[in-house]
């Protein structure tokens, strides 16, 4: 009778162990399956995200290659007035006419070839640039920095009011007193 007890025991003990396997393996399942889902659900957004950024960046460049056009044709127009300028220079001082018809033709050219060129060939092309004269691209921009500073120097200052109480109340609610 010990000896079945002791039997009936280890079936317990083993259709407990099957159980606790099945639970184990069960529960490992659904971790691996919410796992995949979640790679999934990961790998769709970084896809939707892409393709949106995607499109976000195309816009902007669209954008970008019209105002390259817009600054082309104002090119352009700075070089026809710069021709008419030189028209009516050609009498009083026809060295200067000259030059500034040369200004003129270069202008007209510029203004035709950036009327062609993308925001990307156009970026290609400065960094191109920048890589082949780096001290003449530093020293520009450094040219620039040093005239803006200046331009934001001599330009008059805003005065902002004062945050000191005035001379004449101490009081805040002093001139609403009176009224009421």
């Amino acid at each position: 009778m010990d000896h079945q007890s002791s039997s009936s025991g280890s079936g317990v003990s083993l259709a407990s162990f099957e159980n606790e396997n099945r639970v184990a393996a069960a529960a490992t399942d659904a971790v691996t399956k919410t796992s995949d889902v979640a790679k999934q659900v990961t790998t769709e957004a970084t896809r939707a995200i892409g393709k949106a950024g995607s499109t976000v960046t195309h816009q902007v460049k669209e954008i970008l290659d019209r105002q390259v056009g817009v600054g082309a044709e104002m090119v352009g127009h700075f070089a026809h007035s710069a021709k008419r300028a030189a028209e009516d220079l050609e009498e009083k001082a026809p060295q200067a006419a000259g030059l500034v018809r040369g200004i003129a033709d270069r202008l007209e050219d510029y203004s035709v070839e950036l009327h062609d060129q993308s925001v990307d060939r156009l970026v290609q092309r400065a960094a191109d640039f920048t890589r082949r004269q780096p001290a003449l691209v530093f020293g520009l921009a450094a040219l620039a920095g040093f005239v803006a500073l200046r331009t934001m120097k001599a330009s008059p200052s805003v005065a902002s009011p004062s945050i000191q109480p005035s001379q004449q109340s101490r009081d805040p609610y002093a001139s609403n007193s009176r009224g009421l």
